[in-house]
């Protein structure tokens, strides 16, 4: 037997997954009756529109009395585009809400309390785990006040993201290189080096799967850039920082309301913010090829990194090592 409430939490997983990446966290929720039928169901379909608790609450109608709202994140308690949930879970007649991560933020977390405080059954934690990767960049945003960076390099067996000729270099397979795209699309800005820029000549756009809007295409570095690169066409957005410092760069891209930014090279840009301690997720691609010749992946490091893999994957005939970053404190 399941723990209560888990297959119903699992479908508010499901659901939240259906609301697009925005400003706002993607959310699910169910509305479950005594007999245990779900009466309402919603997702929240991004900034502006009404949240997940509202589209279940209204499709539940008065069978919302009595019942049990099994909600992704718990419920926000203020007024923004939108009521609160709070209100609305109260309105309806809810009596007990079930969620799955507490909300991060300094404006709408406490409804829970305020839940409480009103004689609702709250029980929280359910399916947290499941829940948590749903807004991971939305979550970091909030909680350190900068986007979540994901760094993602391709290297051959002896270390190398180049041949010695320093050129443009194939190093993975087509099924790495469609995966590579399905980073980017799950990105807000994807970020090179000047030099990256200079040398690949990327168009770092998402090609091989169809995407609502494109990312930002960012270039940091004090060179100047010929106007001829692929980079600077009518593909998508593209920003330049001219400065160096990866802090500023995130400050930037902040500004512009990026969450979630995926670096793409080169080697001094990968090593720069690994050692300003400003990655949070790596994606290594390792090829089943010996170049003996080029530059390397990573130039020497100050400390040693750790990273705490959560993936190990075979991609086609390459190899895939994922995992959190985790910086000494």
């Amino acid at each position: 037997m399941s723990d209560p409430w888990v297959d119903e939490m699992r479908q508010a997983i499901e659901l939240a997954y259906l609301g697009p990446r925005s400003e706002n966290p993607r959310v699910g929720c169910v509305i479950v009756d005594s007999s245990g039928a779900v009466v309402g169901q919603g997702s929240h379909q991004g900034a502006g529109t009404a949240h997940a608790e509202v589209v279940a609450l209204d499709q539940a109608g008065d069978r919302a009395k009595g019942a049990t709202a099994v909600v992704t994140l718990e419920p926000c308690r203020h007024t923004g585009r939108t009521g609160p949930c709070t209100e609305a879970l109260l309105a309806a007649g809810i009596a007990r809400v079930v969620y799955a991560q507490g909300d991060p933020t300094k404006t709408a977390s406490g409804g829970a309390t305020v839940l409480r405080e009103a004689g609702i059954e709250v029980i929280a934690g359910v399916g947290a785990d499941q829940a948590l990767p749903i807004n991971t960049a939305w979550t970091h945003v909030q909680v350190t006040g900068r986007p979540y960076v994901v760094l993602k390099l391709a290297q051959t067996l002896d270390g190398r993201v180049a041949d010695s000729g320093g050129g443009p270099t194939a190093i993975t397979g087509p099924a790495a290189r469609r995966l590579t795209h399905a980073l980017r699309a799950e990105s807000d800005a994807v970020l090179v080096g000047t030099s990256t820029a200079l040398v690949d000549d990327p168009a770092l756009t998402v090609r091989e799967i169809g995407v609502e809007r494109q990312p930002l295409r960012v270039v940091m570095g004090e060179r100047d850039l010929p106007t001829g690169l692929r980079v600077f066409d009518d593909a998508a957005q593209t920003l330049v920082i001219r400065d160096r410092r990866p802090l500023t760069a995130l400050g930037l891209l902040s500004d512009a309301g990026v969450q979630q930014v995926l670096i793409e090279g080169g080697p001094r840009l990968a090593a720069a913010f690994l050692e300003a301690a400003l990655v949070d997720e790596v994606v290594w691609f390792l090829a089943p090829t010996l170049l003996g010749g080029g530059p390397v992946s990573i130039p020497e490091l100050g400390v040693p990194i750790a990273v705490d893999v959560t993936a190990v994957t075979r991609i086609g005939n390459d190899v895939m090592v994922r995992g959190r970053v985790a910086f000494a404190s």
